[in-house]
């Protein structure tokens, strides 16, 4: 009997079927052995020496290994083909005895049948290299962790963790949003216009771009008022007409940043989802008349390497499927990024000939609909990304009026060419400027030099006023931290949701807030410990670990070169006697004492309610008191039951004060059929009474009792 290692229990079905009866399959479920969980489990006396031991939930499973081992001719781990996966590979030939220079090691970066059985024909030693850079990476955020997670909670507040990645990625956050906070809006004028050619009906858009020959910023409405007067004496002569054909490349196949990004904005797949979904379409999902299947490959990743194999593959579906016109003379190569590890290719489908299509309505799994949804979109990325571009005739149109030029754009289609395989790609295409936010027609008139155009309406000037940056989302904090090296593939997912579990950072629509602790965890580790948030220095320790994976330098030097500074803003952070306030978030709950808002603070234990009106108030309540009874119909939190001062039942979104939701009733997902709007619920003698919460609807049901579901 042959025995086969892998790391997740989702993929075993599917490798197994591609093996024969000589092989026996088990999985570890991820680590089986790490530092020790409440224990600091770091000699740095000697070393930096780590103490790992077996994870308490994984001893069955060692014990299991073990005794299937001791039955096995040959042994091969098969862990993912990531530092992770080496390391856990690493654990388990020093728990099961093996030598990890042997030939014990099978990596492949899809699970298809080939893949599977060209990785067990072709095993390698345990890469040392790739271990130690994941063993710098634990001991590197243990030391962290256990140190300066005590000192923030006896400075700020209680049950407070910091670390290496995750604060570098707070400190984005809270950044953008005091750069928000901070922003002083500017009007601003623009002035659009649409032009026709006497005598013929086609009109266009044109907008106003020079003044003098220098760009337009016009930031005063008398200025303004008279650039208008200006323009409707005079006349609108062509100036200028340049045609060109431009052409539009195929962008590069999906990277884990980039998918992850593409998933918010098309899918409205959050990163956690996404990146379930994504690790099942890897380890596969059940497909009627194929069985357990895997349908992409490794899904971290952040390379745009595509394998030559799978480059013919594409060729030869888009020569069959869409005709030699659609493909280019020479395969499609893209570039990736000088910082990323370039460990694995490309996020790709397996198998071109399972088509979206094909499998519609076939996949039994979980979430069949969203995974069909998540594997289109990653299908048509790869097939577009080695078609050729799509062709445009191109025509740039200057409008001189006195001292003042307006410009007109015009694209027209000329061949589709990779956009065939995407549904919107008749979709009008806007070619943004900032200030004077150009859009492209679809067709300019005939125009020559000199001739005379006019306006179609009388031109009015349009006043804008600038807006500041956008928060970030989870999909472009993640694009973020990638081009500034923050972290990897593996870590992004599991470093915003730690932000969000710490109640560092909160949920506005989609969009990321920090809270008043995460600003208050920044500003301590910004006076204290500045080499730990600073962002270049996080991106440079990501550089030093795949310094230890690629070149082998020691890991331990690594460590060492962070601790020696980090050892002494430890010392020096522990006695200042300074202590940051965090300020209470605001609640619509009313003290029953003394009719005060009530706060949350957060103590010893945790969060708790407050009376805001503390000390002459010491009235306190358990946030459990709190009963969520439903989603707020305007934010997506939870909405509390509450109690009025006059013991009256409400319920109030747990947004507040940012959200403001309030009713009588409790909310439902659920749309009025008449109207659209959220139905409320109530219950009247043991019966339900839906009603729609639009006052000049009168829809209402009653389900009886004996009805209810």
């Amino acid at each position: 009997m042959k025995l086969v290692v892998i790391e997740g229990i989702g993929k075993k079905d599917t490798i197994k079927k591609y093996l024969g009866s000589d092989y026996e399959v088990m999985a570890t479920k991820g680590h089986i052995r790490d530092l020790p969980e409440k224990e600091f489990g770091v000699n740095l006396i000697k070393n930096f020496e780590p103490n790992y031991q077996i994870i308490n939930d994984k001893k069955e499973i060692v014990q299991e290994l073990k005794k299937k081992a001791s039955e096995a001719d040959s042994i091969y781990l098969a862990t993912d083909p990531d530092r992770e996966g080496e390391a856990i590979s690493w654990h388990l030939a020093y728990i099961l005895g093996l030598d990890p220079n042997s030939k014990i090691r099978v990596t492949f970066n899809e699970i298809s049948k080939n893949a599977v059985t060209n990785g067990l024909q072709n095993p390698r030693s345990i890469n040392k290299n790739l271990f130690d850079a994941q063993q710098a990476r634990r001991v590197l955020d243990r030391i962290v962790g256990y140190k300066l997670s005590p000192i923030i909670c006896k400075k700020i507040a209680p049950k407070l963790s910091a670390g290496r990645v995750q604060s570098a990625a707070l400190k984005l956050v809270v950044d953008r949003e005091r750069e928000i906070l901070n922003f002083k809006p500017e009007d601003y004028y623009v002035f659009p216009a649409v032009f026709y050619k006497n005598n013929e009906k086609e009109n266009f858009k044109a907008n106003l771009t020079k003044v003098d020959g220098k760009k337009l910023d016009c930031k005063n409405e008398d200025d303004a008022n008279l650039i208008v007067e200006e323009l409707n004496k005079g006349k609108y002569i062509v100036s200028s007409v340049k045609k060109s054909m431009g052409k539009t490349h195929p962008t590069p196949p999906y990277t884990t940043s980039t998918m992850q990004q593409d998933a918010l904005n098309k899918l409205n797949f959050n990163l956690k989802k996404t990146t379930k979904l994504a690790q099942s379409l890897y380890e596969g999902v059940d497909i009627e008349g194929h069985g357990k299947t895997a349908l992409v490959t490794y899904i971290r990743s952040d390379s745009v390497r595509i394998a030559p194999e799978a480059i013919t593959m594409a060729r030869n579906f888009i020569l069959n499927n869409f005709g030699k016109e659609y493909l280019p003379a020479k395969e499609n190569v893209y570039k990736t990024k000088s910082q990323a590890q370039d460990a694995h290719e490309a996020i790709r489908p397996i198998n071109l000939d399972l088509t979206p299509s094909s499998l519609k309505g076939k996949i039994k799994s979980e979430g069949a609909d969203d995974l069909l949804k998540l594997y289109e979109m990653i299908y048509n990325k790869f097939l577009a990304c080695q078609m050729a571009d799509s062709t445009y005739n191109s025509v740039v149109v200057e409008i001189n009026n006195g001292k003042y030029t307006f410009k007109a754009i015009g694209k027209t289609p000329l061949f589709d060419g990779f956009t065939k395989v995407y549904a919107n790609k008749n979709k009008k295409k806007k070619l943004v400027d900032e200030t004077v936010e150009e859009e492209a027609n679809d067709k300019i008139p005939a125009l020559n030099e000199n001739d005379e155009v006019f306006v179609l309406d009388k031109l009015d000037k349009v006043k804008k006023t600038t807006k500041p940056p956008s928060r970030f989302t989870e999909a472009t904090l993640v694009k973020e931290m990638e081009e500034k090296g923050i972290g990897r593939p593996a870590t992004y997912t599991p470093t915003i949701t730690v932000l969000a579990s710490r109640n560092y950072t909160e949920k506005d629509g989609k969009e990321l807030k920090p809270t008043s602790l995460g600003m208050s965890v920044v500003d301590f580790l910004e006076k204290y410990f500045s080499n730990v948030i600073n962002v270049k220095f996080t991106a440079q320790m990501e550089s030093n670990l795949d310094k230890i994976a690629e070149e082998g330098i020691e890991w331990q030097s690594v460590i060492k070169d962070f601790y020696t500074d980090f050892a002494k803003e430890l010392v020096a952070a522990d006695k200042d006697s300074v202590k940051i306030k965090v300020e209470p978030k605001q609640t619509d709950q009313v003290c029953e004492k003394c009719g005060s808002p009530m706060v949350i603070r957060t103590g010893k234990f945790g969060e708790f309610l407050a009376c805001s009106n503390y000390p002459t108030c010491k009235n306190v309540a358990s946030l459990n008191k709190l009963k969520e009874v439903a989603k707020c119909p305007k934010c997506g939190k939870p909405v509390y039951e509450r109690k009025s001062k006059k013991g009256a039942i409400y319920y109030g979104c747990s947004g507040y004060p940012e959200c403001d939701f309030i009713s009588w009733e409790i909310p439902l997902d659920e749309k009025c059929p008449k109207c659209n709007s959220y139905l409320t619920y109530k219950t009247i003698y043991g019966n339900i009474r839906k009603k729609c919460s639009n006052t000049s609807c009168d829809y209402t049901i009653t389900i009886p009792k004996d009805k209810k579901e």
